[in-house]
C-alpha cells in the first residue's frame, strides 16, 4: 500500500504538486476573469458572494498553498503536497460512501488525454462494488463556444468514462476525445438522464465543467482541480462541490498512477 510519505514524494518528483506548471500569470489571469464573472472561467459555477480579485486570490492560498503576496506576479505556481493529500483522503472517503450505498455515478472529464486512466480505473472499482456506472446521452450532439468559434462536439464514453470528441467531420477529433472545461456536457448529460426517468447520479466525480456543472444544478460533485482553475474551489467554499484536490492536471497520465493506487486503497476499492 502506497503511504502518504511516498505519495508526498511522488507528487513532488512529478511535480503534481510542489512547484508546478502553472504559472503565476496564468492564475493570476484566470482570478482576475473569475471576479468579472467571465463564463470561460466560471466553467459553470453561479457564485453567490461576491468574489474580487484578491479573495479569489485568498481562497486559492488557503486551498491550495499558492501565494497570498499580491506583490508575487510572475514565475511558477507552488501547491502544498499536504493540502493534495487531505483533499486526496477526503476524495476517498466520498467514493467509499458512494460504495458503500452502491450508488448511482457519472464521471465525466474535460482532460481526457491526461486523466482518463484515473477516472477508468475508479468507473471499474465503483462498478465492481455494485455502484451503477451511468452513461446516458452516448452519442448526443453539444455545440460549444470555443476560442475558435462554435463547435459541434459528440459526447462519448470510454471505460464508463463520459467526455466530448469533436464532431465536425471536417475536424476529426483525437481519441479518447477533446479537452474542454464547459459546463454543458454534463447538462447534457444529466437532462438526457431525467428525460429517461432516471436514474440520476448520486455522485458526480469529474473536473472542469463536469464538477462544477454538476454541482451547480446540486448534485454531489468531486474534483480534481488546477490552481489556474478557480472555479471547482469557489463552488466548494460556497457549498456546491464537496471535494476539490489541488493538483496540476496536464502531466503525463502515468504519473497520475500512485494516486489512482492511493485513492482506491483508501476507498477500500483496490481490486
Amino acid at each position: 500500500m502506497l503511504t502518504p510519505h511516498a505519495l508526498r514524494a511522488h507528487l513532488l518528483a512529478t511535480r503534481i504538486a510542489g512547484t508546478v506548471a502553472t504559472t503565476r500569470e496564468e492564475s493570476l489571469r484566470s482570478y482576475r476573469l473569475f471576479a468579472a464573472r467571465d463564463p470561460r472561467v466560471l466553467i459553470g459555477i453561479d457564485p453567490v458572494w461576491a468574489w474580487g480579485e484578491r479573495d479569489v486570490v485568498e481562497l486559492m492560498a488557503r486551498r491550495c498553498g499558492v501565494s497570498a503576496d499580491p506583490r508575487c506576479v510572475s514565475g511558477p505556481e507552488v501547491i502544498d503536497p499536504e493540502l493534495t493529500l487531505a483533499a486526496l483522503d477526503a476524495y476517498a472517503e466520498r467514493l467509499a460512501r458512494a460504495a458503500r450505498r452502491r450508488a448511482a455515478v457519472l464521471i465525466g472529464t474535460g482532460h481526457p488525454h491526461r486523466l482518463l486512466g484515473f477516472y477508468a480505473a475508479l468507473a471499474d472499482a465503483l462498478s465492481a462494488a455494485g455502484c451503477a456506472v451511468l452513461t446516458p446521452a452516448q452519442g448526443r450532439c453539444v455545440d460549444i463556444t470555443t476560442r475558435f468559434g462554435l463547435r459541434t462536439y459528440n459526447l462519448g464514453y470510454v471505460r464508463g468514462v463520459a467526455l466530448v470528441r469533436d464532431g465536425d467531420p471536417e475536424r476529426p477529433g483525437c481519441e479518447p476525445g477533446a479537452h474542454t472545461h464547459s459546463p454543458l456536457p454534463v447538462r447534457a448529460v444529466l437532462d438526457a438522464a431525467a428525460e429517461a426517468g432516471g436514474p440520476l447520479p448520486e455522485l458526480v466525480i469529474g473536473d472542469h465543467g463536469w464538477a462544477c456543472g454538476a454541482g451547480q444544478l446540486g448534485f454531489e460533485a468531486i474534483a480534481l482541480a488546477d490552481v489556474n482553475d478557480p472555479a471547482p474551489f469557489v463552488g466548494e467554499a460556497e457549498g456546491r462541490v464537496s471535494v476539490v484536490v489541488p493538483l496540476d492536471d496536464g502531466v503525463r497520465s502515468d504519473y497520475y498512477l500512485p494516486l489512482t493506487r492511493y485513492v482506491l486503497n483508501r476507498a477500500c476499492l483496490s481490486q
